[in-house]
């Protein structure tokens, strides 16, 4: 019979070398960095709103960017943690975008009710819908395949999240190129369907992201 000390060396000589999976926080790094220069390319190609620089002295303007550039920090970060089994023991960093997603909402009410002289809604509508969707495909491609290489337990409200980031990324893209100042349209066109985008994302996190 082999010695037991024998054994264990044997062992530990064939055993590969495991890598350790980087920091969540690294990863929402990696994620919000690949997001903000595919933010910069979509907009050096589509260009931005002509009226850009003036928007940015609008309070409610600026708040409502502001709030979108905060719920794709949130759901980046959120889809690292979920990608932890026991979402590195920050769960309430993990879901962080249920508050961020209300406090959005709340804003763009606010912005509402404050639009004393309301524009006028523009001839289109769902197109908006699906330039978003469109631009978020990749985004979400990428956050998808990251996840792919961890054990999310999970897995629905991980593919939730990264749906949402994505979303949320496209929907920056497009407030700052569209030339629109209508609270309703953008509120029906551009944000109400991250609702429905937040159910897709439950089904593919099932689909793609259980192990």
């Amino acid at each position: 019979m082999e010695n037991i000390d024998d054994l264990v060396a044997r062992l530990a000589q064939d055993a590969g070398v495991v890598k350790p999976a980087p920091h969540p926080y690294v990863l929402s790094l990696k994620l919000i960095g690949a997001g903000a220069i595919y933010l910069l390319v979509s907009l050096a190609f589509s260009g931005p709103r002509p009226d850009l620089l003036e928007k940015f002295q609008s309070f409610w303007f600026v708040a409502e960017i502001l709030a979108l550039v905060g719920l794709f920090f949130i759901t980046s970060l959120s889809a690292a943690l979920l990608g932890f089994p026991d979402q590195f023991q920050k769960r309430k960093q993990a879901v962080a975008p249920i508050w961020m997603f209300t406090l959005f909402i709340l804003l763009l009410i606010f912005a509402w009710l404050f639009d004393s002289h309301p524009a006028p809604l523009p001839v289109h509508s769902f197109e908006c819908t699906f330039s978003i969707t469109l631009t978020a495909v990749i985004p979400a491609l990428w956050t998808f395949y990251a996840l792919r290489k961890y054990a999310s337990t999970n897995y629905k409200l991980a593919g939730s999240v990264s749906l949402l980031s994505a979303f949320s990324l496209g929907a920056l893209w497009l407030r700052l190129h569209e030339y629109t100042d209508s609270i309703i349209h953008v509120f029906e066109w551009h944000y109400l369907p991250m609702l429905v985008i937040g159910i897709v994302g439950l089904w593919l996190g099932k689909k793609l992201l259980k192990w």
